[in-house]
């Protein structure tokens, strides 16, 4: 994941319809509609299983096979693959290292009462936890 950016973890343009140049760019491509082909993106890139990547997405496995078929994604599904790609990017920010990235997203972490920050990022709450504990280890405060 060197050199790792939120359009690169989601295959870059090489996936993505149009480039993003700002976060506000987001919006529209979201409402779009993702193209399927980021979930083979996301999954390798970020080293996770099938099953894993629904659960982190909080979609169902058998929803993303079919949206695998008919090439994009619902905005709603489209805003979750973003968050996801997000916070691992903001991870890989914080750690600048991939593998600890990749490695501190997968372990279960006391300072998110024992889950896997992974396993929060089905939801914005989640999510907003993850981050805010990624800013405590950013800023020397450990978790």
């Amino acid at each position: 994941m060197g050199g790792v950016t939120v359009e690169g973890l989601l295959g870059g343009k090489g996936v993505l319809k149009a480039r993003p140049r700002s976060s506000l760019d987001w919006v529209a491509i979201v409402r779009e509609g993702l193209p399927a082909r980021v979930l083979d993106a996301l999954a390798e890139n970020l080293e996770l299983t099938r099953s894993e990547l629904a659960g982190a997405l909080g979609i169902a496995e058998r929803t993303l096979a079919r949206r695998r078929k008919e090439g994009v994604f619902t905005a709603e599904e489209s805003a979750k693959l973003l968050r996801l790609a997000r916070v691992a990017w903001r991870a890989v920010d914080v750690f600048e290292n991939n593998e600890l990235a990749l490695d501190w997203l997968k372990r279960p972490n006391r300072a998110l009462g024992g889950a896997r920050p992974l396993d929060l990022l089905d939801t914005d709450i989640g999510a907003e936890n993850v981050l805010d504990v990624l800013g405590r280890i950013e800023h020397g405060v450990f978790s």
